[in-house]
């Protein structure tokens, strides 16, 4: 995108002597007292220009590595690497805080401390929220001066000069995408004001670079209205017609016609353009549980990819009960201004734990996003439900595939079984982005960002626990509330069914709730509340699993008390050869029912863990198989050999 027209002049505040500015809407440059800074060889550069791209935030050592070497990076790749960041954080000198230093590494990679002031793309971010807000309060004259102040920014194509690195092209392009909204909503204040005529040519310009973008041409369309000039207002939307006709096989959205058909009967009058405006009231989002607590750290992992564009899909995995729903529901709530277009939960399993058809799932999301073309070319017998024929599935897959191309929305597709059930809802291009939930690891999706939920820390679980027992009683004993924790291994679920269980029984002392849950034969009893059970969710996990890798899980879960076990181990117990053993335990990580460690180890060094509660079901289904196989060799019924 080149830079806007009609620049007056670079806003922001003046910076201090000796500070730094920098500019990536334009070439990547840096400048000290009005002097420009040489930022040394090209693959320095990229490494900088990822981290401006990411400011205050950290970036990991994998994605600075793709932006220097996208395909093959060399064995010494984390060490060049080191030597970038030294040189640069030489070059660049410490923070303006008290001296600290401004480029620093943690366990999230590298973070680079960075002012408003400092960084053209955060003082534009500024002004154009504050000429958002401007024109919600009806201050259009304030609201077009801010946005016009923000748009006077660029200087050119964002980092043009670095874009064959396809991570640095990534971010101009979501830069780019910023800018068009931001010269959409300025186009918009300066029609309403009777000034379009500022307008006409920059979006025309805007628009034979971007035929598709709706919400760009019925701008187009109301500046030349305004500005007296009908015909070829009226040819703008016949040129777009045409050309989704040509291109997508679509017709324009109905906002756009009807805007077109009141052109045909109005004068001059100032209509600000509906069509975009239209799509925010599309949030079907489930409330989010009071007790959501913890997990701040993939909270803001996830905030930070999908706000920032940078992934389409973002699987989150991990057994039932880790808070993969609460979580995703969380994100999805606070990412109302990255999807302007809409937010959607749509569950991929019944009530029952069943898959729900593909074709099911598609009417839902094509009534959500109000994709009656597709649903009015099924055949005349389909369900006004569920389409009935493969050809009219096809048609609405192929609808719902074109919308996404054409709208920034955030889809969470949750409790997903498999691959097969997510498989064409994906989207193949455009800026709409979907958040899977699972319980095992879809390794056949790709190329996806994938968050593993671990067990919550101690201090995140006796938070959770305290937010439904109440603070005071969690202090009466904090030792016992740490067994309890501990030993619901840390699962939000069964923390949760604590809590609820404990908040009605406030006579039951914490130590001895504690007692019943360390005894393994009791603790999947007690971990009931009203009609939620941590082990029924269990169960529903369970039953997901092949026969195979269901016998498998119950001989590892009988190797030691707390369920940890080494490969050498595993052979043993599986009485199999390590190549195999090796095969069994890894489809058991996919499937999320066997934890590995985090960092990189060999097979034979690594200890693996079947998670606690985890662990005592398999035990309890390995008992129960027993006692079925006792009562076959007696001809007793196996119910009359279990207890209770």
């Amino acid at each position: 995108m080149t830079r806007p027209p009609v620049r007056t002049g670079v806003p922001g505040a003046a910076g201090t002597a000796g500070a730094v500015h920098f500019s990536l809407l334009g070439p990547l440059t840096a400048r000290r007292d009005g002097r420009e800074l040489p930022l040394g060889p090209r693959k320095q550069r990229l490494v900088l220009a990822t981290l401006l791209a990411r400011p205050n935030t950290p970036v990991p050592v994998d994605v600075l590595t793709d932006a220097v070497w996208p395909d093959d990076p060399p064995r010494t790749a984390r060490k060049n690497l080191q030597v970038y960041i030294s040189a640069a954080r030489a070059l660049l000198g410490p923070g303006g805080d008290g001296g600290t230093d401004r480029l620093v590494h943690g366990c999230g990679g590298y973070l680079l401390r960075i002012a408003e002031g400092e960084l053209d793309t955060l003082r534009f971010g500024s002004l154009a929220r504050a000429g958002r807000a401007a024109a919600e309060r009806g201050d259009l004259p304030g609201a077009a001066r801010l946005l016009r102040e923000a748009l006077d920014l660029w200087e050119g194509p964002p980092l043009h000069d670095l874009r064959d690195s396809s991570g640095v092209a990534d971010e101009a392009d979501r830069l780019e995408a910023r800018c068009l909204t931001v010269y959409e909503d300025w186009a918009e204040a300066e029609t309403e004001l009777g000034r379009a005529a500022v307008a006409v040519d920059g979006l025309r310009d805007l628009v034979e670079r971007h035929p598709l973008r709706e919400r760009l041409r019925a701008a187009w369309m109301n500046s030349l209205h305004q500005s007296g000039r009908q015909a070829e207002s009226l040819a703008v939307y016949d040129d777009y017609r045409q050309l989704m006709a040509r291109e997508l096989g679509l017709e324009p959205s109905p906002a756009m016609a009807a805007l077109y058909r009141s052109m045909l009967g109005r004068g001059r009058e100032v209509r600000r353009p509906a069509a975009p405006r239209e799509t925010p009231s599309r949030v079907t989002l489930p409330a989010g549980t009071g007790a959501f607590t913890g997990r701040r750290e993939e909270l803001r992992g996830l905030l930070d990819v999908l706000g920032c564009g940078e992934e389409r899909v973002v699987v989150v995995s991990g057994p039932g009960g880790a808070g993969k729903s609460a979580l995703a529901v969380r994100a999805a709530q606070l990412l109302a201004d990255p999807f302007p277009d809409g937010r959607v939960h749509v569950r991929v399993r019944g009530e029952d734990g069943t898959a729900r058809g593909r074709a099911e799932i598609l009417a839902e999301l094509g009534r959500w996003c109000g994709m009656a073309e597709a649903r009015a070319e099924a055949p005349s017998g389909a369900s006004a439900e569920v389409p009935a024929s493969a050809g009219a599935l096809a048609v609405l897959a192929e609808a719902w595939q074109e919308w996404q191309a054409r709208h920034r929305a955030l889809v969470v597709l949750d409790d997903v079984p498999d691959e097969a059930s997510v498989r064409g809802l994906l989207p193949r291009s455009g800026k709409c982005a979907v958040l899977v939930t699972a319980r095992g690891q879809l390794p056949g999706l790709a190329p996806v960002h994938r968050i593993a939920l671990p067990p919550l820390a101690d201090g995140e679980a006796l938070e959770l626990l305290g937010k439904l027992i109440g603070a005071g009683r969690l202090r009466t004993d904090p030792g016992a509330a740490l067994r309890i924790v501990r030993a619901c291994g840390g699962l939000p679920l069964a923390v949760e069914v604590s809590g609820m269980r404990l908040a009605v029984l406030r006579h039951l002392p914490l130590a001895e709730y504690a007692d019943r849950l360390d005894d393994p034969s009791a603790a999947l009893d007690e971990l009931v509340a009203g009609d939620v059970s941590v082990r029924h969710r269990i169960a529903s996990g369970w039953r997901d699993l092949a026969d195979g890798d269901r016998w498998v899980l119950g001989r590892l879960a009988g190797l030691a008390d707390d369920g940890c076990f080494t490969l050498d181990r595993a052979t043993v117990a599986l009485g199999c050869g390590e190549r195999a053993a090796i095969r069994a335990v890894e489809a058991l990580i996919d499937a999320g029912a066997v934890t590995s460690p985090a960092g990189e180890v060999t097979a034979h060094a690594a200890l693996y863990e079947v998670p606690r509660l985890l662990c005592l079901f398999a035990r309890e289904q390995g008992a129960a198989g027993q006692q079925e196989a006792a009562g076959d060799r007696t001809g007793a019924p196996a119910a009359a050999l279990t207890p209770g």
